[in-house]
């Protein structure tokens, strides 16, 4: 290091940041398929939350750990849920969504930020945050109906 070739700053450090290939996390949904009016879909993403990466910025090591820090799930109807929580499968539900009937296609926006140290240096955070899209699920909601049935034919 020396004052003609300073370390990384932290804006060059998210412009770096922002170029990394973070994963675009997979939108999941409970049940698969098929879904009933009346009975809530259920959104998690399976996919890794964390990733690390080394890059050389001017000859400095620079290690950045990338953490999804938001997840906003569009549920296809207009609505929108936001959460720090990757969500979860059946039984442990922590995201869900009521629809009425009709078909659906739902995605995930991750909102990722990160820390970095420069040559094994002390952690920072990156000045800012950037986003991936997953792909999007599409399902069908339907609306069940009863019918009285006489039990003796």
């Amino acid at each position: 290091m020396t004052d003609l070739n300073p370390p990384p700053s932290p804006d060059e450090v998210f412009r770096y940041f922002q170029t990394l290939p973070l994963p675009q996390l997979t939108t999941r949904q409970q049940p698969p398929g098929e879904a009933l009016v009346g009975l809530p879909v259920i959104f998690f993403t399976d996919s890794p939350t964390t990733q690390l990466f080394t890059v050389d910025i001017r000859g400095f090591t620079v290690d950045i750990a990338a953490t999804a820090s938001t997840y906003s799930w569009d549920t296809g109807d207009s609505a929108v849920l936001t959460t720090t929580d990757p969500g979860a499968p059946y039984p442990n539900a922590t995201i869900t969504h009521d629809y009425s009937s009709g078909t659906y296609t739902a995605s995930l926006t991750t909102t990722w930020s990160a820390t970095y140290s420069v040559d094994g240096g002390v952690q920072a955070d990156v000045p800012g945050t950037t986003t991936t899209q997953g792909a999007p699920a599409t399902f069908t909601v339907l609306q069940a109906r009863t019918v009285l049935t006489n039990p003796y034919d």
